[in-house]
């Protein structure tokens, strides 16, 4: 294998595609990119057995084949040369990397040993703009579980129906968002890992352009400007959102976001580092008290709102309570409670496209 190509572009595809390699994996091979040069140019893959990745580039082929390289050193070093053309040939020993005057040897595995990945996936597809499904992972994924305790949360619930709704929970919030399909194979639902629906984020823009998903036999693909993306789909039932989500409430409060963003911000400085991270509103009449409190001092603020039903007082997580507004887009948004110790939703004032659903801390004093 040789080819030459332009460091920035080799370097911004290795970037991506490395975010597919495995850490510390039982597999070695997990951990390496594939580079294979052929008649129309260079691609390179990565894979952990959940997630692949795959990019292709421009070169300048003198010789076909396939080679696979450490997929974090050969990110890292490739970054330092983004200024340089860059020269790549394969021998027995490995690859050279060659540039300017310049030129280091890094060891390679055979190609043989990598997983054989599919890229048929195309039984069901469904297509709509790029710049919303952007936008609807943006909404959701933020939401779906960190750890391991129950895997199918990790990833979020995408029906295909009318519209494309999205749903994402750890066990203390939920967030609910609809996108506009433009067309459609079929109906279905699937639950796509949130770190796939994230790195297809970073690779789309905000062009009203389509972007079609395929998905077929627990597989999902999807393509964009050079870019595959090929994940597993998680298997299991999926918690109900109707049964979670209240259909009525006893209180409404409308406010201004970002003036309830600002308060809640300086409330969050003084319980910084506590388990909880609890801050308290008093909602009462026409105004919304948030109240912090830690052995360093205590924040008490008024929020002038709009509040219609019962007066109380509810504590929740800060954290959850910003990424919900800062999630919203309106000016306004509307708070709807059912007391003190049940769950509340946060939603634009107008447009209720999307929500957020978030348990409250019972204070303990």
């Amino acid at each position: 294998m040789k080819f030459v190509c332009n460091g920035l572009v080799l370097s911004e595809a290795v970037m991506k595609v490395s975010k597919a390699c495995g850490v510390r994996t039982p597999a070695p091979i997990m951990e390496y990119i594939k580079i294979t040069a052929g008649r129309d140019g260079v691609s390179l893959l990565a894979t952990d057995g959940e997630i692949s990745i795959l990019k292709e580039i421009q070169a300048e082929i003198f010789e076909e084949g396939a080679v696979c390289v450490p997929g974090k050193l050969f990110a890292d070093f490739v970054s330092k040369l983004t200024g340089e053309e860059i020269n790549i040939a394969s021998s027995e020993n490995g690859i050279f990397i060659g540039y300017a005057d310049a030129g280091t040897n890094m060891q390679t595995l055979d190609e043989s040993e990598f997983p054989v990945i599919d890229f048929s996936i195309d039984e069901t597809s469904f297509s709509l703009k790029k710049s919303d499904l952007k936008k609807i992972i943006g909404e959701t994924a933020f939401c779906c579980a960190q750890d391991d305790s129950r895997p199918i949360l990790k990833g979020c619930l995408m029906t295909f129906g009318d519209k494309l709704e999205m749903v994402a929970l750890d066990g203390y919030r939920l967030a609910l968002s609809e996108a506009q399909i433009a067309a459609k194979s079929g109906e279905n639902k699937i639950v796509c890992p949130a770190r796939t629906l994230t790195e297809i984020s970073r690779m789309l823009s905000d062009e009203e352009e389509e972007i079609t998903l395929f998905t077929k036999g627990g597989m999902f693909m999807v393509s964009c400007e050079g870019t595959v993306i090929v994940s597993r789909l998680y298997n299991g039932e999926f918690i109900d959102k109707n049964k979670v989500i209240p259909s009525s409430f006893s209180t409404s409060v409308t406010l201004k976001k970002n003036e309830l963003i600002a308060s809640v911000e300086r409330a969050a400085i003084l319980i910084r580092g506590d388990k909880n991270n609890l801050v308290t509103l008093s909602v009462g009449q026409n105004m919304v008290k948030v109240v912090s409190s830690s052995e360093i001092g205590n924040v008490a603020e008024s929020v002038k709102a709009q509040v219609q039903g019962m007066e109380f007082t509810i504590s929740m997580n800060a954290k959850f309570l910003l990424d919900a507004l800062k999630a919203l887009e309106e000016e306004e948004v509307e708070l709807s409670f059912n007391g003190a110790i049940s769950p509340f939703i946060v939603q634009n004032k107008e447009e209720k496209h999307s929500l957020y659903l978030i348990l409250p801390v019972r204070k303990v004093s």
